[in-house]
């Protein structure tokens, strides 16, 4: 049977003006004279993508499953478009997150960070997808193959299985569209750094096009080393028919001996709680020259798409990954007897070696099912699905060796001490997990204003583990997960909603496990033994488009609660830790992003949590000597607010400025109750100028006055923030 094409979508003048020109600025009415006027062009193409590159406003999202309006989503979701990651150079994808409203780090004494969405564990990075699949934990990543960072906060297991109460974030592929064009970025900037990026896009034919996206930086900050390199080609065919395909690789390794933690002086404020006190240049390498933290990323991914009609189609995705990570670093740590009145440049600085290694094989088939019908008066939207994710994963956690007996001082940081790598081979702990789930969600037109969606997942879950020395443990589990929400849209430009979801943790996870996780002797994990833990999650808000469309603000107020935390047992007997603990958090979200003249553009995200609290633990202020939060307590890594600003102006034809803020106020680290880390913000600055159509230089410069604050906290350290970077960027298109 002969393909034909779907109604075809037209694309703006703009639009291709923005893609086109060196800035996508270009496509707004403040163009400059020399700009090229071009006609309308009509194209096939479903997912175009540049967008994204010309507008801080999203109006769909892929993270709900399928494509689909962000008004139709009934929570609280934030869109970084690429033009947002352009403008800010966020480069790597930590800076993405640290500019996200409700996003903290624990800091782990081997530089791993525990991300946490409104205080809630995303489970080491576990719950981080690429093009709606989940990635790797513990990878290192970058932001050169992103079209944009999709954030769906609250609980999320109907549509994505296991993960965590605060929410998940979606990295979205740049995928091939139908026309010639082509971008280079060179960016020179402190510390050393040169980065290259490419992204090329070629038409092969009437329905197809080849997009490949490459990257390499070297950057050397005073010792600390960020080496990257990258491609990623992708082929996508049958553009706009009914069967379309793609196919891309990705690949991307990463080189470097990162400075991670530093120690903390505590300063008392009254009250039995203390406060932080930075000490160590944020700048500063303390480590040793041989540290080195190597990651390496292989991807390949296949999909196929097939449209029944223009309302119902069939997507089918296959992806097989290939991830690595070796670390092996230095813990800097004050020598004993160094307190804030007698640091000085000759204070011994010791460093300990920690090391880590994980291999991971994750393969994954998803297919989506997504149509509109009428039935029982009602119309209806259906999106149901099936995926399947298999993981084969070798990691050791404590791969340290012996200590090097090598020092340092304050006053001499990137002394070049190098040790040799006698470690031999690691012993390596198995693991193997499959996990089936099948899902169903359908949103019901009540009338014309009003919408009701419904959703249930169901998710077979079965993992086993050995360890080095034979020890076996397996773990089945049965999960069901539930949303369900009312929306209310009385005109097109405004939206209401109510939800409520569920989202669980298994307790038997790859990255629960490390040696010495097992009972000698035993083949029982008090962690594997234990029940998934379960959360829930409740909002209310609304989306308004304003400005005359320019714009989208959301508003939402939320309760998000874990109501059966592991716990330890008190009896060491025991086989399972108790599901005995609940915390909560209670605040509001706002999101607003676009253009509030058409040369005056804004992204701002705000969480606002003004209560949160552990309201049942087994944890004692005896048992935890004042450090771990007990029940009445806040909990760690939650402060009242963070927010994010990002706006830039167009000044003339040829000059744009912008500007930005990030804010976090004051939070404790988790396990340490009496410790209190000091509210802080940066600022951020951008100039850009149009040298002509096809070249722009832009200048940013990153934390503008060199803060030094704790970013990411853990009992005992921090890791400190970025310091002040400066950036020169070219941007040439043809």
């Amino acid at each position: 049977m002969p393909q034909h094409p779907l109604k075809p979508l037209p694309l703006g003048a703009a639009l291709l003006a923005s893609s086109l020109t060196a800035s996508p600025a270009f496509a707004q009415s403040a163009a400059p004279a020399n700009t090229p006027t071009l006609g309308t062009v009509e194209v096939r193409d479903q997912v175009i993508g540049t967008d994204s590159k010309s507008t801080l406003k999203a109006t769909e999202t892929s993270i709900g499953k399928g494509k689909q309006a962000l008004r139709d989503i009934p929570q609280s979701v934030t869109v970084m478009t690429e033009r947002l990651l352009d403008d800010r150079n966020l480069d790597d994808f930590r800076e993405v997150l640290r500019t996200t409203a409700g996003v903290t780090f624990q800091a782990g004494e081997t530089g791993e960070e525990d991300i946490r969405l409104r205080g809630f564990s995303l489970g080491q990075a576990g719950d981080i997808y690429v093009d709606g699949m989940r990635d790797a934990p513990l990878i290192e990543r970058d932001t050169f193959n992103l079209d944009r960072v999709e954030v769906l906060k609250g609980s999320a297991s109907m549509l994505f299985g296991k993960g965590s109460t605060g929410g998940v974030v979606n990295q979205v592929s740049k995928q091939p569209f139908l026309m010639d064009q082509h971008e280079v970025n060179t960016t020179i900037g402190t510390g050393k750094e040169v980065r290259l990026t490419g992204d090329f896009n070629i038409k092969t034919g009437e329905d197809s096009a080849l997009r490949i996206n490459a990257m390499v930086q070297n950057a050397d900050n005073k010792g600390a080393t960020d080496n990257k390199r990258g491609i990623a080609p992708t082929y996508r065919w049958g553009i706009g028919l009914k069967d379309e395909f793609s196919v891309g690789l990705y690949y991307l390794e990463t080189d470097g001996n990162p400075g991670y933690n530093h120690p903390w002086f505590q300063q008392s404020i009254g009250g039995g709680f203390n406060k932080i006190i930075e000490s160590l240049p944020a700048e500063n390498f303390y480590g040793l020259a041989s540290d080195y933290n190597r990651t390496q990323t292989t991807a390949a991914t296949f999909s196929h798409t097939h449209r029944f009609d223009q309302d119902s189609e069939l997507k089918t995705t296959v992806r097989h990954g290939q991830y690595e990570r070796e670390l092996w670093a230095s813990v800097i740590r004050f020598a004993g007897g160094t307190t804030f009145e007698n640091l000085n440049p000759s204070t011994v600085i010791t460093r300990t070696p920690k090391g880590r290694v994980g291999y991971s094989d994750l393969t994954q088939v998803q297919s989506d099912y997504s149509t509109a019908f009428d039935a029982m008066g009602m119309k209806h939207k259906l999106l149901a699905g099936v995926d399947f994710n298999y993981e084969h994963a070798l990691r050791n956690q404590n791969f340290a060796g012996t200590a090097s007996g090598l020092t340092t001082t304050v006053g001499t940081p990137n002394d070049g001490a190098w040790r040799a790598d006698t470690r031999g081979d690691p012993a390596l702990t198995h693991f193997d997990a499959r996990t089936i789930g099948f899902y169903a969600q359908d949103t019901m037109a009540l009338s014309e204003a009003l919408k009701l969606v419904t959703g249930l997942r169901f998710d077979r879950f079965n993992a086993s583990y050995t360890d080095p020395s034979g020890n076996h443990f397996s773990v089945s589990e049965n999960l069901w997960s539930p949303r369900v929400g009312l929306l209310f849209q009385p005109s097109s430009t405004a939206s209401y909603y109510a939800s409520f979801g569920t989202s669980y943790n298994t307790s038997g996870d790859t990255y629960q496990y490390a040696l010495g996780s097992f009972a000698s002797g035993s083949n029982n994990a008090k962690n594997a033994n234990t029940p998934p833990e379960k959360s829930r999650n409740f909002e209310i808000g609304a989306k308004w488009d304003l400005f005359e469309n320019r714009a989208l603000f959301g508003v939402a107020v939320f309760h998000s609660e874990k109501y059966n935390e592991r716990n330890t047992d008190p009896d060491t007997a025991a086989t399972q830790q108790l599901l005995s603990g609940k915390r909560f958090a209670r605040g509001m979200e706002f999101n607003l992003a676009g253009r509030i003249t058409p040369a005056w553009e804004i992204f701002y995200n705000h969480t606002w949590i003004p209560s949160a609290r552990i309201t049942q633990s087994n944890q004692t202020l005896a048992a935890s000597g004042g450090g771990a939060q007990v029940q009445g307590d806040r909990p760690g890594l939650t402060p009242k607010h963070s927010a994010s600003l990002w706006t830039a102006y167009r000044l003339t034809p040829s000059w744009r400025v912008g500007a930005g803020l990030n804010f976090r106020s004051e939070q404790s680290p988790e396990g340490a109750r009496n410790v209190i880390a000091d509210s802080f913000v940066t600022l951020d600055a951008m100039a850009e100028y149009v040298i002509s159509d096809r070249h722009t230089l832009k200048l940013n410069v990153t934390n503008l006055t060199d803060k030094l604050y704790a970013d990411g906290l853990y009992r005992g350290f921090y890791q400190p923030g970025a310091p002040r970077k400066v950036q020169l960027t070219l941007t040439s298109l043809f």
